[in-house]
């Protein structure tokens, strides 16, 4: 399994499957990461942690430990 945190900068993914449950599973579907959309990582903080995206046409920045939820192919 692949997850969104894998994805090396510049690279572009589709979601497959959105793990974990209740509030977060929910709060990342409002943020239109949901099955079958297009992603393309953007950059990392420098830090590590979180990561920038695009999604939808808009710029997005999620957390890696809810990055590690979402599968990606």
């Amino acid at each position: 399994m692949k997850t969104l945190k894998q994805v090396p900068i510049g690279g572009t993914a589709t979601i497959v499957r959105l793990h974990g449950e209740g509030a977060i599973k929910r709060r990342i579907m409002d943020m239109g990461l949901t099955k079958g959309t297009s992603v393309i990582v953007r950059k990392v903080a420098p830090l590590g942690d979180p990561l920038e995206l695009t999604v939808r046409g808009y710029e997005l920045s999620l957390r890696k430990s809810d990055a590690d939820l979402i599968e990606v192919c």
